[in-house]
């Protein structure tokens, strides 16, 4: 994985920058912070955009005073790698999650709450501990 994965902040930038195909500098800067909900530095906003030019993920050509960042084709494919990347992780965790609630409906019967009291087990009632060790 290259190293502008490391960077969240570079891979929200290309993601918006895909989004709506070019964006200047400001545009770009302002839905980043719409979306941290956050002022960003435009010291190290700059910077960002600089290190993916350098690097080959996005280009920039100058429209009156602004700069327009557009995504390289290799910037477009990793953002698209780092999705399927992603969404990989995220479809895995489901049918874990989902596999985890099958299994508790096969073996949890509704009676069962009803026959224990709190009492049966007073040291882990309510205990994030004793759910994990389950």
């Amino acid at each position: 994985m290259t190293k502008w994965f490391h960077s969240g902040r570079r891979r929200d930038c290309c993601a918006l920058i895909y989004e709506a195909g070019e964006l200047r500098a400001q545009s770009l800067k302002s839905r980043l912070e719409t979306h941290y909900d956050e002022r960003i530095d435009p010291q190290s906003f700059y910077a960002t955009l600089t290190a993916l030019v350098e690097a080959g993920y996005l280009t920039r050509r100058a429209q009156g005073l602004a700069d327009v960042y557009g995504l390289t084709d290799a910037g477009e494919t990793a953002l698209l790698d780092h999705h399927e990347w992603l969404s990989d992780r995220v479809e895995a965790g489901n049918a874990r999650s989902d596999d985890a609630d099958r299994s508790d409906e096969d073996t949890h019967r509704p009676d069962d709450d009803a026959d224990r009291s709190d009492d049966d087990h007073p040291d882990d009632a309510g205990s994030d501990e004793a759910d994990l060790k389950g």
